[in-house]
């Protein structure tokens, strides 16, 4: 039984091949090299010599601590907020209104210009960037001011004294010293304006 035309299997053709083969003209681009000598044993290798590792002249310094940095650090850090928490403290008691009226009743008072002169003003310190220190503490919930500290005139300077309390809610406050002493010794006793 012979199988239909369209279902017979094609006659083998022999492969082309594409590549020139060797000839003088086109030698060989990369000859074959040889296949290397495999070498057999049929002993054991020997070891290695032996050689004693060196010795250090001397010992690696220990290693040092960490914790002594980090306390000097935490310990300069402190320091800066204390430093910090204190110049705000200042500028919060210098910019308040109590210190605004303490200086108005200074500058009009005509006993203290006779003995500071004129230009009555709070002393600058280097330290506080040109500003004056101030002592104490304003309370004013707790009906408690205390302030001292440095002023100046164009005459002589000296140290002011103010204390004020109030003694029950919702009263007025009480001034229980209002005085500046002189650097030459001279107490000057401030009146305060009454309002009008």
């Amino acid at each position: 039984m012979s199988l239909p035309t369209s279902l017979r299997l094609p006659a083998l053709v022999p492969r082309a091949r594409y590549t020139t083969p060797p000839s003088p003209e086109h030698p060989e681009p990369h000859p074959r090299k040889a296949a290397p000598a495999v070498e057999t044993f049929d002993k054991t290798a020997r070891p290695g010599l032996y050689y004693e590792r060196p010795r250090r002249e001397r010992d690696l310094p220990p290693l040092q601590s960490k914790w002594p940095a980090i306390l000097a650090l935490g310990a300069a850090g402190v320091g800066a907020w204390a430093v910090f928490m204190v110049f705000v403290s200042n500028q919060e008691k210098l910019s308040s209104s109590v210190m605004q009226q303490i200086m108005n009743t200074l500058r009009e008072d005509p006993a203290l210009r006779d003995v500071l002169g004129e230009a009555i003003r709070p002393e600058p310190l280097w330290w506080m960037n040109g500003d004056p220190w101030i002592s104490g503490a304003i309370h004013m919930p707790g009906g408690n001011v205390d302030l001292s500290f440095r002023v100046k005139g164009h005459k002589g300077a000296g140290t002011l004294y103010f204390t004020s309390i109030r003694r029950e809610k919702g009263q007025p406050f009480e001034i229980l010293r209002f005085k500046v002493i002189a650097d030459d010794g001279r107490e000057v006793n401030i009146t305060p304006a009454k309002p009008s």
